[in-house]
């Protein structure tokens, strides 16, 4: 089946619900992950260290939900090593963006998009894709305000994919697929909201 098909909407929520997400390689082919271990954030042991705090609490950033889903989400796939969001993936989300599926968090530094993340909410799981920053420690604020509002919201699972140092900083763990699937069948029963 083509890329296009493969990334339609139905198709790639469906993924989604089995634990299952898209990257594109270097020639923009789709490949399909469901990686054993998975890593996770846990909600009730995210960690922000006092640097973090300070800069979530100066008031220098404004944090946003969609205003530029489709800048969050270039801003992501430039990167100099290369990139696995190929247009076929800008524009699939962009689709689930507009079913009300694909969700940004944006943070602005004196008008101007200074970082964020962006990512899929399904029931009570959020599935982070990716996150830039084009100025210091802004990322990372878009990060705590996601955490903020599935706590507030009472989201239950916020998958990251995989392990980074970046990551573990954040009290990131790592949980058996079997685990992992057992965790967001739990989390999708929910009903929850992640932008009114």
């Amino acid at each position: 089946m083509g890329s296009r098909r493969e990334l339609e909407p139905d198709v790639l929520l469906g993924a989604y619900a089995d634990g299952i997400f898209p990257m594109a390689d270097e020639t923009g082919e789709i490949e399909w992950f469901s990686p054993d271990p998975r890593a996770i954030i846990p909600l009730d042991a995210f960690r922000v260290s006092s640097n973090l705090g300070r800069s979530c609490r100066s008031g220098r950033f404004e944090v946003h939900i969609n205003r530029d889903f489709a800048g969050v989400m270039s801003a992501c796939a430039e990167r100099e090593e290369g990139t696995w969001i190929s247009r076929d993936i800008i524009e699939a989300y962009t689709r689930i963006h507009g079913l009300g599926f694909g969700y940004s968090v944006e943070v602005y530094r004196e008008g101007e998009l200074a970082g964020g993340l962006y990512g899929v909410a399904l029931g009570g799981a959020f599935f982070g894709e990716s996150m830039f920053h084009r100025v210091t420690d802004a990322s990372k604020v878009a990060l705590v305000h996601l955490v903020e509002r599935m706590r507030a919201r009472g989201f239950t699972l916020l998958d990251v994919q995989f392990m980074t140092p970046h990551l573990r900083q954040f009290g990131t763990i790592e949980i058996p697929r079997e685990t992992y699937l057992a965790r967001l069948q739990s989390a999708l029963r929910q009903r929850c909201v992640f932008a009114d």
